[in-house]
């Protein structure tokens, strides 16, 4: 047998292999997600989207808004503007209503894209979940002193000196964004949120949250008939807005290679976070990039020593959103040296992301990362929240609803060549960002056979890399003269 024969056998072995692994990956979904409900879907005169799931036999309700603008919207210096203009939605007396007599849940969550409130609670409360949300998006109070209640509690929450870990999320992605409004943080800090006045939250209220902005999602037992035209009672004074607010965002600048070091004197420990730009949501390559995360991970963790993958803490995530994405390594590493072992995980990282844009990942690394998104689906996938989360998303992000079973199906049908075209789409040529928060002392000398280091708060003069010697300038002939003579 020839070698060119033995090859294409060889070529259809693997081919019937990754087939065989597809197959057999769709039948470990369960079959529940695979035959989601659909939903009846609705719109009012104003605007206002509406996906209702009935379930009779259900003795609970869940309603959940979604305001399709979010923490992105905020002024700059004014981080944390969104996040307090959601938190007025609702007053101190209205959360213990719904928790202790009402016996049900109340949450309003504010993300970069969106916010999202959530009343759940007994089937036969529907009306008053409904008139609580009706009050809280419809005439939230922004009075002098609710203003300051809600910024007390947000300042509160955001005071408290940050753990290292969460410092490192914090600035690795404000060094790869920046001026980006992903490089902000979602709840802000005291300072921003000390700089928010009454008239900020009047113009963020007068320009995102209206009907036309919004959509509601209603899954349990209820009688669809009635709640539509309870709907439309409540809900259909809503005022439209006049004109829809573009996502128009500069540009981030050109990332830093320099590794940014937090000192953290005496510090026993390291905190590593590598980031590069990821996908955004609707993005046609997102459920490769999901497949890129395990795959990472696994070779990252083999290519460090077994002193720092043993002792300390890998974490690898894809952030997507509307505008783009965040690709995220990040490491806490607790050895004997930790800031050596920074330094060697930087470089594997690199080393790591490198590889896989140039060859891509084997056959195995692909089969095991494929059984690693569907097992998490599988877990991920259950409950009215996850259906309510999917549908929201097809209006926030303006793509078809996808499934669970959808997005498992797109990613086993991914094969080495694609999930490679990817990888290198996101680490080939792509701008880095890294942070370390540590004992400075020790890292300078780890870290500045990495490509540099800045140290936080250094003068840039003792940061920077010396210039290279300018070659001496050569004796430039003189031009002619060009005169004018008068006629």
């Amino acid at each position: 047998m020839s070698k060119s024969q033995t090859r294409r056998r060889g070529g259809r072995r693997l081919n019937l292999l990754a087939a065989l692994c597809a197959v057999l990956l769709l039948q470990a979904f369960p079959a529940r997600a695979q035959t989601a409900p659909e939903p009846r879907r609705e719109q009012l005169l104003n605007g206002l989207r509406i996906v209702l799931l009935s379930r009779p036999a259900d003795p609970e309700v869940t309603l959940k808004l979604r305001v399709h603008s979010g923490a992105a919207f905020d002024l700059a210096g004014k981080e944390g503007l969104m996040s307090l203009l959601a938190a007025a939605f609702f007053d101190p007396n209205t959360r213990e209503y719904v928790t202790e007599e009402l016996d049900g849940r109340l949450e309003v969550k504010t993300g970069y894209d969106s916010i999202d409130v959530t009343l759940a609670g007994r089937s036969a409360d529907f009306d008053r979940l409904l008139e609580l949300l009706r009050n809280g998006v419809m005439n939230t109070q922004l009075t002098p002193e609710a203003i300051e209640r809600v910024r007390a509690e947000l300042v509160k929450g955001t005071g408290a000196a940050p753990t290292p870990s969460a410092e490192a999320e914090r600035l690795v992605a404000a060094r790869l964004f920046h001026p980006f409004p992903y490089a902000r943080p979602v709840s802000g800090t005291a300072e921003s949120l000390g700089r928010v006045e009454r008239t900020d939250l009047l113009l963020a209220r007068e320009r995102f949250l209206h009907p036309d902005n919004s959509t509601l999602v209603i899954v349990g037992g209820f009688d669809p008939r009635r709640v539509m035209r309870t709907l439309r009672q409540s809900l259909g004074g809503w005022r439209k807005s006049d004109r829809p607010v573009p996502a128009t965002f500069r540009r981030p600048d050109p990332t830093d290679a320099r590794t940014l070091v937090i000192d953290r004197a005496g510090s026993k420990e390291v905190e590593l976070r590598i980031a590069l730009r990821g996908l955004a949501r609707a993005d046609r390559d997102a459920p490769a990039a999901r497949l890129l995360v395990p795959i990472v991970a696994r070779r990252w963790e083999a290519a460090l020593p077994p002193t720092s993958s043993g002792a300390g803490k890998l974490t690898i995530r894809h952030d997507a959103m509307r505008e783009g994405g965040i690709f995220v390594l990040g490491a806490t590493l607790s050895t004997h040296s930790p800031a050596a072992d920074a330094a060697r995980a930087l470089e594997a990282a690199r080393k790591v992301l490198r590889e896989l844009s140039e060859t891509g990942p084997t056959a195995a690394e692909l089969d095991a990362a494929k059984g690693s998104v569907v097992s998490s689906l599988n877990q991920g996938a259950q409950g009215a929240a996850w259906m309510a989360d999917a549908w929201l998303d097809e209006h926030t992000y303006e793509t078809p609803a996808v499934t669970a079973s959808g997005v498992a199906r797109a990613v086993a049908a991914l094969t080495t060549s694609e999930v490679q075209r990817v990888a290198a789409r996101l680490f080939l040529h792509t701008p880095v960002a890294s942070v370390a928060v540590g004992d400075a002392a020790q890292l300078r000398e780890e870290l500045a056979r990495t490509g540099g280091y800045q140290v936080f708060g250094e003068a840039a003069a003792r940061t920077q890399e010396p210039a290279p010697p300018k070659p001496a300038d050569k004796p430039q002939p003189d031009k002619p003269r060009l005169e004018l003579k008068r006629p």
